[in-house]
This record gives C-alpha cells, sequence and structure tokens, in this order.
C-alpha cells in the first residue's frame, strides 16, 4: 500500500500485546513509500525523514516495554545519529544508565533489543554510562567519533545531556591527536581502495572521494570547534560560502547513488558493482540504454568524488595547519616573484596571481624543476580553484602558455610531481580540450580497471618511471630505451593522447592520431616527431596483439611485424608504450609472461630490421645459438655427447627455435633416459623465471590428447595463457602448456604439483575418465554479453590453419573448445590464450586429422560447431 505521507505510519502505532508482526508490515510500508518517493522527493529530506520514521517506532517500542519507567537514556550514533538514513542503514543505538543496572532494567533492554531483531532491523547497541563512554572513547578512535555526533532520541533527556557536556569539556581526545588519527585512518582506507576513486566497482562510502571523506571533514571541524554544526566549516572560515554548497552538492549526489543502491541491492550495499550499475542508472533518471546509462552516471560519479577528494586534501590541511601549527619560518623560502616555498609545499605570493592564466603554467613548471616540491598549499589550491573556474577558454590558445606547456613536457621532469597535480586538480583539462572529455570516462567491461583519464595518468607515471635510474632494476629494458632518448616528450605525447578519442565512437587509435597531429602543429613540434607521435597513437595496440595473440616464433610474423613498425625508432617508442599501457590498465594483467612474450617480440624485431628482413636467418642462428648453449648445461651436469645427440636427432628445428636453452636443458635431461612404459612424462617448473608454471607432456602421439590434458587443468582450476604441440619425427609429442592459477599466481607448493601431475597421469594413462562439468559463469561474468566469433586469418602455403576466436570468457572455455575439436577431427598444433576482462581473445593453429590445413568446407563445419557450443 502506497501512502502520500510518512506521517500515517507515525501516529497509528498499534496497541497489540505482540507488536512485532504489525510494526513489521508498518516498515514495509514505509519502505514502499520511500521507494516510491525516491524519483520525486529531495534525497536530503528522504535520509533525514527515515531517521525521523525509526525515532518514532524506537520511542513507541520503548514505552511498550516500559523503558520509558526506568532512568535511561536512548541515544542514535553513527549515521543515525546525524539524523540520516539509507534503506540498508543500519541502526547503532546508546543505552545510558546512572550508575548500575537492576535485572529488570537488563531484561526490558534485552526485549527491546529483541523486538529490533524480530522486526529484522539490523542494529548495533551499546549499554554503557557516561565515564564508560569516555573510558571507551579514550580507547578507540571509532568510539569517540561516535560520540561527537550522538543525539538524543528518547528517556532521560537529562543523561544525554550529560554526555554532551562531557564530549565539550572531558573529551579523551586532544585537536591535534584526533586529527592525526583521522588522517591516518582516513590515508589507510584509502590504500585500501588503491589510493584511486577510479575503480570501476568504486565503494560509494569507502573510496577516496567517498561519503566517508566528507564525514572526516566534518568530525574533525565539530571536535576542534566544540560545535554539532556542519555549518561551522563557515563561520570558522575554513571553507567559503561557494565552497560548503559545492561540498552539500556532491554528497547530496552520493547519497542518492548510495539510497538507489540499497534499493537496489535490497539491503546495505556501498559497493557500486556491475550487478547493480544498470538498475541504479535507471532509478537515477539515466534512462534505460544500458551500457550508455552506466556510463553516463560512472562519469558524473568520477568527476564528484574529484572533486570531494580535492575539498578533502585542501580542508585537510588547513586543518593541519591550524592545528598542529604552521610549517618554521626557516623551511620558508621564495623561489619567484610569484611563488615560494613552504616546507614541501609551494605557495601562491599573492592573490590575483592566477588571474594572469599564463602564471598556472608558470606555477607548474616551477614545480617541475624544484624536487622539493611535494604538493601545493592549501590557499593556494583554494586559489588555483577559483582561477579554474574563471577560465573562459583552454589554456592551449594563449601562445605563452603553449610555450611554457612545451617546456615542460620537453624533459621527463615535468611528467614527475607536476603531471601528477595537474592532472589531480584539473589543470590538464583546462589546457587540453580533449583530455576534459576523457575525465571520469568510464568503459563498462571487466578490461580497464580505471576510468580513462587514470588509466592514461598511469600509463604517463609509468613512462615517467622508466626514467628513473632507481627503477633501471625493475624495468630493465624500458629504462635502458628511454635513458636513452634525445626526445622523450614524443613518447610521453602519445601516451597522453593514446586513448584520448574514447568515448566519441568510432575507431579512438584513429581519432587520437589525428588529435596528436592537431596538438603537435600547434604547438610547433618538426614533421617527423609529429609523424611519429601520430603513429604511436594509431597503432599503439599493434605489439600488445602480436605479442599474444599472434606465433611470435613464426618468422612471417616477425617479418609481417617489422615491416608495419619499419624503424628501429618507432619499435622502441612502440615497445615503451605497450608495457607502460598494459601495466596501467589492470593491476593484474601484467606478468612475467606478458613481459617475456613483448621482450622477445621486441628482439626479434630489433635483428630483423638490423638484418634488412633477413629474419630466417635470424631463426637459423637462434637454433644453433639455443642448441649450443643447452648442450653446455648438459654437459656440464654430466650427460654424455652421443646420448644428447641421439635425442636431439628427434627433434624439429621448431623445438630448438621456440625454447630456451635453460628449457630445452631441462626437457631433455629427462628425455634422454625416458622408456616408452614410463610415459607419459610429465614435468611441471618454471625454467625461465617467468612467474608461470609450464607443463611440459612427452608422449606416444594419440587423439584426444589436447582435449583430455585441458579438461584436467580445467578441473584443477588453472588457467591456460599458451600452449603449443610439437611432434617428433618418429611419432611423439612435446606438449607445452603455461599455466596459472587463479590468482594469477604460478604452482610452487609441492603438493599441488604432484596433485596436478597425478590427475594428468591417470586420465592419459586411462586410470580415469577426463572431467567433464561446466561451471558458472562468476557474479561479474554474468553482466556482459558477447557474441562468439571465429575469424580465419589469410595464409599462404602454409599446412596450417589460423583462426581468431572472440568470446565470453568463462569457465572451462578451452576444455570445451577441445572437445569441439574432438568432434570435428581438429588438432591443434598451438594456442594463445587471451582474457581482455570478460572477453577471450584467443589464437589457434589447427590442422585436419591428417595434419593438413583446413578446407572451406571443414572450416565452415568447425566455424559452426564452436559457435553452437559456446552462444547455446
Amino acid at each position: 500500500m502506497i501512502v502520500d505521507t510518512p506521517s500515517l505510519f507515525r501516529t497509528t502505532w498499534p496497541e497489540q500485546l505482540h507488536p512485532v508482526t504489525a510494526w513489521r508490515e508498518q516498515l514495509t510500508r514505509y519502505n514502499e513509500w520511500a521507494a516510491e518517493q525516491f524519483f520525486v522527493a529531495e534525497i536530503d529530506t528522504l535520509v533525514h525523514d527515515r531517521a525521523g520514521f525509526f525515532d518514532d517506532l524506537l520511542q513507541a517500542l520503548w514505552q511498550r516495554v516500559q523503558l520509558h519507567e526506568e532512568p535511561l537514556s536512548l541515544m542514535a550514533v553513527g549515521g543515525f545519529g546525524r539524523g540520516t538514513l539509507h534503506p540498508g542503514s543500519d541502526i547503532d543505538l546508546l543505552i545510558l544508565f546512572d550508575s548500575k543496572l537492576a535485572h529488570d532494567q537488563e531484561e526490558k533492554i534485552s526485549q527491546f533489543i529483541t523486538h529490533l531483531w524480530d522486526m529484522r532491523i539490523d542494529v548495533g547497541h551499546a549499554v554503557r554510562t557516561v565515564a564508560d563512554c569516555l573510558v571507551q572513547a579514550a580507547a578507540d578512535i571509532t568510539i569517540a567519533t561516535t560520540l561527537i555526533e550522538s543525539r538524543h532520541v528518547t528517556g532521560i533527556q537529562k543523561l544525554s545531556e550529560a554526555l554532551h557536556g562531557a564530549v565539550m569539556t572531558q573529551f579523551p581526545w586532544q585537536s591535534r591527536d584526533f586529527y592525526q588519527a583521522k588522517r591516518d585512518e582516513q590515508t589507510q582506507k584509502h590504500q585500501n581502495f588503491h589510493g584511486t576513486s577510479y575503480n570501476l566497482e568504486p565503494n560509494i562510502k569507502g573510496s577516496p572521494g567517498g561519503l566517508r571523506d566528507i564525514q572526516t571533514i566534518h568530525w574533525i571541524a565539530k571536535q576542534h570547534f566544540k560545535t554539532r554544526r556542519d555549518e561551522s566549516l563557515v563561520e570558522y572560515n575554513y571553507i567559503t560560502a561557494d565552497e560548503f554548497v559545492e561540498l552539500r552538492e556532491c554528497q547530496n549526489f552520493l547519497w542518492r547513488i548510495r539510497y538507489a543502491l540499497h534499493l537496489t541491492a535490497g539491503k546495505c550495499e556501498d559497493r557500486l558493482l556491475f550487478d547493480y550499475q544498470p538498475e541504479v542508472a535507471r532509478r537515477l533518471g539515466y534512462g534505460n540504454s544500458g551500457k550508455a546509462a552506466v556510463e553516463k552516471m560512472m562519469k558524473d560519479f568520477f568527476q564528484v568524488v574529484l572533486k570531494v577528494s580535492e575539498l578533502n586534501r585542501m580542508l585537510l590541511q588547513f586543518f593541519e595547519q591550524a592545528i598542529l601549527g604552521p610549517v618554521d619560518l626557516q623551511e620558508h623560502e621564495i623561489i619567484t616573484s610569484e611563488f615560494a616555498r613552504s616546507g614541501a609545499l609551494i605557495m601562491a605570493r599573492h592573490d590575483d596571481v592566477f588571474l594572469e592564466p599564463v602564471n598556472i603554467m608558470r606555477f607548474f613548471l616551477t614545480i617541475a624543476h624544484d624536487k622539493r616540491l611535494k604538493g601545493i598549499h592549501s590557499h593556494t589550491i583554494r586559489l588555483l580553484r577559483n582561477a579554474r573556474a574563471q577560465l573562459q577558454t583552454p589554456l592551449s590558445e594563449d601562445a605563452e602558455c603553449r610555450a611554457l606547456f612545451k617546456e615542460l613536457i620537453a624533459t621527463s621532469k615535468g611528467f614527475g610531481r607536476a603531471f601528477t597535480l595537474m592532472h589531480r586538480h584539473g589543470i590538464l583539462a583546462c589546457y587540453l580540450p580533449a583530455w576534459a572529455q576523457i575525465v571520469g570516462q568510464m568503459q563498462f567491461d571487466l578490461f580497464h580497471a580505471y576510468t580513462v583519464d587514470e588509466h592514461t595518468f598511469r600509463l604517463v607515471r609509468n613512462l615517467y618511471r622508466f626514467t628513473l635510474p632507481a627503477r633501471n632494476e625493475q624495468f630493465p629494458l624500458c629504462s635502458e630505451i628511454v635513458q636513452k632518448m634525445k626526445s622523450p616528450a614524443v613518447l610521453f605525447l602519445a601516451g597522453i593522447f593514446h586513448d584520448i578519442a574514447k568515448g566519441r565512437g568510432g575507431d579512438h587509435s584513429e581519432l587520437g592520431a589525428v588529435d596528436a597531429r592537431e596538438f603537435c602543429s600547434l604547438h610547433g613540434y618538426n614533421e617527423e616527431d609529429t609523424e611519429l607521435v601520430a603513429w604511436l597513437v594509431e597503432q599503439h595496440l599493434l605489439m600488445s596483439v602480436t605479442a599474444q595473440k599472434r606465433d611470435i616464433y613464426d618468422p612471417d610474423v616477425i617479418r609481417e611485424f617489422a615491416n608495419k613498425v619499419k624503424t628501429k625508432r618507432r619499435l622502441q617508442h612502440l615497445y615503451c608504450l605497450t608495457v607502460a599501457d598494459i601495466r596501467a590498465t589492470n593491476a593484474n594483467l601484467w606478468n612475467n609472461w606478458k613481459a617475456t612474450l613483448l621482450e622477445e617480440l621486441y628482439r626479434a624485431t630489433d635483428a630483423t630490421l638490423s638484418n634488412s628482413g633477413e629474419s630466417k636467418t635470424t631463426v637459423r642462428e637462434r637454433v644453433q645459438s639455443n642448441k649450443q648453449n643447452a648442450l653446455g648445461l648438459l654437459l656440464s651436469a654430466g650427460f654424455s655427447i652421443e646420448d644428447i645427440q641421439q635425442l636431439w636427432s628427434r627433434f624439429t628445428a621448431d623445438y630448438f627455435s621456440r625454447h630456451t636453452p635453460e628449457q630445452i636443458a631441462w626437457h631433455s635431461q629427462h628425455l634422454v633416459h625416458a622408456k616408452a612404459r614410463q610415459l607419459p612424462l610429465i614435468l611441471m617448473g618454471d625454467e625461465n623465471n617467468q612467474g608461470t608454471t609450464e607443463i611440459f607432456i612427452y608422449h606416444v602421439e594419440e587423439n584426444h590428447l589436447f582435449a583430455n590434458v585441458t579438461a584436467v587443468l580445467d578441473a584443477e582450476h588453472l588457467s591456460i595463457h599458451d600452449a603449443q604441440i610439437l611432434n617428433t619425427r618418429d611419432g611423439f609429442v612435446m606438449d607445452t602448456f603455461i599455466v596459472l592459477e587463479q590468482d594469477g599466481s604460478a604452482i610452487v607448493d609441492p603438493h599441488r604439483i604432484a596433485e596436478v601431475q597425478q590427475h594428468l597421469q591417470d586420465v592419459l594413462r586411462k586410470r580415469r575418465t577426463p572431467p567433464s562439468h561446466h561451471r558458472p559463469l562468476s557474479r561479474r561474468m554474468k553482466n556482459f554479453k558477447v557474441k562468439t566469433k571465429v575469424n580465419f586469418l589469410p595464409q599462404k602455403g602454409q599446412r596450417r590453419t589460423h583462426f581468431e576466436l572472440i568470446t565470453l570468457d568463462r569457465p572451462g572455455l578451452i576444455a570445451r573448445l577441445a572437445r569441439v575439436f574432438q568432434s570435428q577431427r581438429v588438432i591443434v598444433m598451438a594456442a594463445k590464450i587471451t582474457t581482455v576482462g570478460e572477453q577471450a581473445e584467443d589464437f589457434f593453429m589447427v590442422t585436419n586429422d591428417q595434419y593438413e590445413a583446413l578446407s572451406e568446407q571443414e572450416r565452415q563445419q568447425l566455424q559452426a560447431a564452436i559457435i553452437a557450443e559456446l552462444d547455446s
């Protein structure tokens, strides 16, 4: 039943002997009313009205169990104490007593709380004296914080007033200690979210820039000023009236999302999960367009949390200076006529400094040239915010600003602290209109962990780290390349523009290249650098796709890639850009396996370019080098050259070109005396130190081997990243699988290794039936649809068929495909397994059972079978 006003609920409390059922019905009716009101009422009205509703309920229940006859006080604390509640919020209560509780009082309190639980109200409570509250508050900053916002609900008013008085006069935390504790608490909570609000499933309450950051400001102000009013920030001149309005607007926006999220989830849920985002967007009025509506909502959200984060930093710094004291005068130094240094902070020397927009660029150039500067003084943040709001045109339209920006990015210094602060305080968006369009731009997928601007910022930060000698050990090849570049600005500009056209529709690489050319032309870069920046933007995915989806041990693949790259300068820039890009996309994407693939592609292409395209000579040299080095390892381990040569005479050149000397030696020392009756031989390890687990299987050639192995690996919950099947000259197969655990780690536990080996042995020796079962999709995967596509790639004169598969990633995908291959009498010769968020983009090299390339009819049959299996 929907009614016009909640007041009906507050005047018709039932008088039944057993009120719980009736009150629960009243609560249900109120929730239905509030859900309807969400579409028409102001959010601050809704959250305050809900708190008022529960005040009435608690007062009635308090009287029902006759607690009104006792010398007790009921107080609201936490969010309820602030007089605000969301649909899923819990109710935090404090029951105050004077000195000692009688047994019948304890019974009544127990009955009171039990009735609330019976109404399915999530309630937390404490029963204490005023003195107990102060003792507990002294030991726990969380309890101390709740007391600041405690509120009388019913019972003995004098007890509540006594607590309020004690909090004002005897609060156990001094302003200095309370500020430091709340600041440190916020820092720790931010670290739990990797220091960014830009996670695509953000926590509305706890992520940086979320509701907790607003509450932290108010908690510190209330404790410091001994007030219960949020407006004290304005009254004590810590925030301007306009800033206070902005903070309130941000809070109301976040409240509205949280309220809709609770309604959608049907519980207290502060994580804006993919599952809930479409419905939350609909409730907020963004429409029913699914992905597009979500992206609009999330863009608004990320822009709001950016404002909150900036206000939070500014106000905390104001409090720090007021509470902890100003920086010592001896640390104050004049830098220029416009700017000075105060400790590690840069500050404006006069309030009208940014009235000239060019001084904004001078400001950040000053930061870039002084490594002592780590941040911006709070008052200067305010001046910068005001100047930013008053800008009428992009800074890049001013010739003097362009000259300073070009100077800023001419050296790597400009991409350290200065670039970070330009991004954090919205100045990059004021300079580049295209950047302003990607601020808060999310991508509704599982591949990109951050918004477009945050991803790009992280990419540029990765490039900057390549310039630091202290990072050489972490990024040896990238560091070597970048630190020798004459003009690193080209690489950094490619990073800035690589995704700048996302969200516009069309090919973002092509559109971004157009933007890059216009920027370079406007800023006076020469034609060679301009074309390199544009080419890098347009081709920024080329190396990643080639390394992860093509056979980089195939000379034709290397030659084709080298023909696209053309020059060593392009190759060097593209390699560094690719490494930085992958590492900035998703923390779970980068591993030693990907690092090795990219480096091997880089070195093979570098050799091809250096040899004027004679890549086949390079392959022959690789085979001879690998054999020679592996032989040295085996001889030093005591194996005879005769045994090794006899074993290797059975192997093809392909085997030696696709494995490192360490792998060849590892395989050979186990194979040299292997007997047919002992097969299959199964080795597991990480001989290349790639942070992955290699499973090497040597067995008699037989049908269904690939299907059986992948079925076992799926049953063991291992993810396959690469597979290659090589035949010996005498009827044996050598299968290599690169696998990881579900969390992305290698298998290191000896018991786990033995378990996998034994499972494989049992299935391949036919002591066990290959496992066959479908595991359900994960929560996150259920929100995505990917239509299966099978794209056959053109091959000239080869005996293998290459095809690319795009489909929804799911548990057991490779095992299911293997059964399709088995039913179609298709033999897998190699596979490269790539997961791009929710999407699998896999590459296969296959033959028919006669080891010939598939005919057109066989291709069509395979394509139809795969689509039927995966899209059914």
